[in-house]
């Protein structure tokens, strides 16, 4: 109990060169990346759908949403992450590990993007925490 009165645990991820990380608590599980299926989106962020256990599930391309050239090879995975709305996955580069942080390890930035939610120092780095809510706010896919 007292990890979760003095910090929380992310899943810290890399995109392009730069580590990033979600809440653990928002992370359903981690798969290797399939090709999504493309559907219609009036946004560009939204790569496709896949079929995950007989559920539909949008995937977002975390790269495009924040301006960072990303490339698909072997250690490409998708996250599957919880928000209030929906269920969704994110195509990073790579899944590095489990940490629990202190609360004086994180700090919120104030007129931050929408998607993040503050920084994790670690170490001598800088860990942009992410919101998987504003990453993957409810998008209309066109049929």
């Amino acid at each position: 109990m007292s990890d979760e009165t003095n910090g929380q645990q992310v899943v810290v991820l890399t995109l392009g060169e730069e580590r990033y990380a979600l809440p653990i608590q928002r992370v359903q599980e981690i798969i290797r990346y399939i090709q999504p299926r493309s559907v219609s989106s009036p946004q560009a962020c939204i790569r496709g759908v896949i079929s995950l256990r007989g559920r539909i599930v949008p995937v977002y391309d975390l790269a495009a949403r924040l301006g960072i050239a990303a490339t698909i090879d072997e250690h490409t995975k998708i996250v599957i992450v919880e928000t209030e709305s929906e269920t969704a996955g994110i195509v990073v580069d790579h899944v590095e590990e489990v940490l629990t942080v202190q609360r004086d390890q994180i700090e919120t930035v104030p007129g931050a993007a929408n998607s993040s939610d503050a920084i994790i120092k670690i170490g001598e780095q800088l860990v942009v925490l992410l919101d998987p809510a504003a990453i993957c706010h409810k998008v209309e896919l066109a049929a």
